[in-house]
């Protein structure tokens, strides 16, 4: 028991790494716990229109546990390419640390769960990519591209970095989006430089 509540305290420094964009109404950005916690109940409403049909409890215990690395690492937006492979190098060790707090069953069964998102090779993982990668933008287009101007991100880039991890795993939700990211455009709610 002991170990399960430090990991669980553990977990409570995730609600401390903030991300770029804000939640819907409020002048503070969203933490990563909030992000986790939104994308998981926007896979659990979407997921009829899965590419194909998924295992939603899996799903949503990957989306639960993709960005428990950010309690060491930080946060960097989606849309920073550079440095990708030494993030990810530091955000497994996170991990390692982080699920090495429970006894191994545990440990072992939330690695896996964390490395199928990261390989996302599966339908579930495809799917949960889909998701974490829309709620950002999502947020955008609520906010009149608040982060993607505050940050100088172009339309272009918005639309490599999450068309086709979506398309791959959601084509219903990509349909959607892509029309909604073009009337972004016409409305000026992109920045002028990348990341």
């Amino acid at each position: 028991m002991q170990q399960i509540v430090e990991f669980v305290l553990e977990l409570d420094k995730l609600k401390a790494v903030t991300r770029k964009t804000r939640p819907l109404g409020q002048d503070r950005y969203e933490n990563s716990a909030e992000h986790s916690w939104h994308i998981a109940m926007f896979a659990a409403s979407l997921a009829h229109h899965a590419e194909t049909p998924v295992n939603i409890d899996r799903v949503i215990a990957m989306l639960l546990v993709h960005d428990i690395g950010e309690i060491d690492t930080g946060d960097t937006i989606v849309y920073v390419t550079e440095g990708q492979a030494e993030r990810k190098i530091a955000e497994r060790a996170a991990v390692e640390r982080i699920f090495g707090l429970l006894p191994d069953d545990h440990r072992d069964k939330f690695m896996s769960l964390w490395q199928e998102f990261e390989d996302a090779e599966t339908p579930e993982a495809r799917f949960a990519h889909a998701a974490d990668r829309a709620m950002p933008v999502l947020l955008n287009l609520a906010n009149e591209g608040q982060s993607w101007r505050e940050n100088g991100i172009t339309h272009a880039r918005v639309v490599a970095r999450i068309g086709p991890p979506i398309q791959e795993g959601c084509p219903a939700l990509w349909s959607y989006l892509e029309a909604q990211l073009n009337e972004a455009q016409q409305r000026g709610w992109y920045g002028s430089m990348t990341v």
